[in-house]
Formats: C-alpha cells, sequence, structure tokens
C-alpha cells in the first residue's frame, strides 16, 4: 500500500530549540532510501523550512503556509498555490484594521514570495521581521500601505500578539465567505498566531492534494497544534506527540513520545509499512 508519511515540524520534528536531531535526520533519510515517502506540513515559509530541513530527504512535495503553497524541493517550483481572491483579502485585511492590530501580507513577485508591511510597532512582530529577515534572508517590503502592494498573488495574511487582542479578529475574519484561518498558540513564545488565507487552504486540502495527485492509498499524519486539525481529519492514522495540544491528543489515534525524545524517528522506525 503507498503510503505518505507527513509531519508538522514546530513542536513535532523539530525539539524545543527548533531544531532537528541527528537521530530524527538518520533515521528518516535511511527510510526515505528504503523506499519511504516522507514530506512536512508547516506553517512556515519556504524559506524559513527549507533552511530547517536542508538535511531531509523530502521526495514527496511539502505543505507551506498552512496549505497556502505546496511546494517540491526536488523540482524548486510551487506546485500548488491557493491565492485569496482581492475582495477577500481586503475584508479581512479591514478586520484586522478595525481591531487595531497590524499585519503582514504575503504575496509573489517575480516567482518569489515577499511579506509586505506597515507600520509595525508591536516588538514582537518587529523580532519577527529581524529574525526571518537576517537568519533566513526572507524578503521583507515595508510600504505606506499594504492595500497598495494587494493583488491577485496574495496568499496569506498573518499577525501575532496577545490571545485578547487577536480574537475579535478571529471572530470577524470567521464570518468572511471565502476566508480560512488558523488560531494557535506559537511553540516557542507562547503569544498567539492568526493565520489567514483562502479557505480553499489547509494542510488538510494539502494532503488531500497529495494524495490525489500522486496516488497515495493511505496518509500517516504527526502533529502537535490546533492548526494540525485539518490534517488529522485527512489522515488515515493520526499521531500526536506527547507533548501536544490536548485537544489535538484527543483527536489522535496514538500518542507518541515528545518532540525532545525523537517521537516520530522512533515511531517510524518501529512501525512504518513498506511501500508498494
Amino acid at each position: 500500500m503507498k503510503t505518505l508519511y507527513i509531519s508538522d515540524l514546530d513542536g513535532t520534528l523539530l525539539n524545543s530549540a527548533a531544531e532537528l536531531s541527528d537521530n530524527t535526520v538518520s533515521t528518516i533519510n535511511r527510510l526515505v532510501d528504503e523506499g519511504m515517502y516522507f514530506t512536512f506540513a508547516t506553517a512556515r515559509t519556504l524559506y524559513s523550512a527549507a533552511s530547517i530541513t536542508e538535511r531531509l530527504k523530502i521526495n514527496v512535495p511539502c505543505i507551506l503556509n498552512n496549505g497556502a503553497g505546496i511546494y517540491d524541493p526536488n523540482g524548486g517550483t510551487y506546485v500548488k498555490k491557493a491565492c485569496i481572491p482581492i475582495n477577500v483579502s481586503k475584508k479581512i485585511i479591514s478586520a484586522f484594521r478595525k481591531n487595531d492590530v497590524r499585519c503582514f501580507l504575503f504575496k509573489f513577485a517575480e516567482g518569489r514570495l515577499v511579506t509586505c508591511y506597515d507600520k509595525i510597532t508591536e516588538e514582537l512582530m518587529q523580532s519577527y521581521v529581524n529574525e526571518r529577515r537576517t537568519k533566513f534572508d526572507q524578503p521583507f517590503m515595508e510600504c505606506a500601505d499594504i492595500l497598495d502592494e494587494l493583488d491577485e498573488t496574495a496568499v496569506y495574511i498573518n499577525s501575532c500578539g496577545e490571545f485578547e487582542k487577536l480574537r475579535p479578529v478571529r471572530n470577524s475574519v470567521g464570518e468572511i465567505e471565502g476566508a480560512g484561518f488558523e488560531f494557535y498558540e506559537d511553540t516557542y513564545t507562547k503569544k498567539w498566531y492568526l493565520e489567514t488565507f483562502s479557505a480553499a487552504a489547509s494542510k488538510g486540502s494539502g494532503i488531500k492534494y497529495l494524495r490525489e495527485t500522486y496516488g497515495f492509498e493511505r496518509v500517516v499524519a504527526f502533529g502537535d497544534n490546533l492548526n494540525d486539525l485539518s490534517m488529522f481529519e485527512q489522515a488515515d492514522v493520526k499521531i500526536a506527540v506527547e507533548n501536544g495540544n490536548s485537544r489535538l491528543k484527543e483527536e489522535a489515534d496514538v500518542v507518541i513520545k515528545s518532540n525532545d525524545d525523537d517521537g516520530v524517528a522512533i515511531y517510524l522506525g518501529q512501525h512504518r509499512t513498506k511501500t508498494a
């Protein structure tokens, strides 16, 4: 049976230092060499995900930005993009602004994913820009008004901050037809992320695309946080790490060792089914 093994990154495949252990890398690469199909699904952009996973042998396109993009690391191209209709993007940005919350706009320009922002004042969002610009060479563009940069290539609009400040924005976005979102606590800072995109995008829709496009008969998914729930909905076997969110663990078929104990790698080494 042709099986896809797919893992979330932060809090699941990565340890608490946001790194891949040597054991995880060697185990996955050995199993891929033996015929395992493996990839990852993350809220991260290509820039940070590629840097972190460069030691892994990924042989199936990966799911980025919570399903807004699906990228083939071997071909170096996006095989699918879920762009947000312009009228929906405008409503999403309006929802942020009505609640006095700044946001980032992710769009494609000359084939690259660019992050646009205006009037960023919150310390957490400033650190978001500084870290990703210097560590991952992620392109950011400061502008007078992100609405001026809005076009049909937009795929993602997000913000980070306190739960109570972002919650009313989430409620408003939830009422916008054509919009989807994920709202969850960050693994590292314990702040909250509100990530919005096309209603056609999610980790779950990404798995559905991979299953149908590449002929997988079975999907085994690993996760830790609320944005992995849609992935679990499309998986045949749902596996949560011990450090994961309690709601996700309730939905899981299996709970394995934590991310700091190489839970995913240990499970794969013990339970992987040979591919057809």
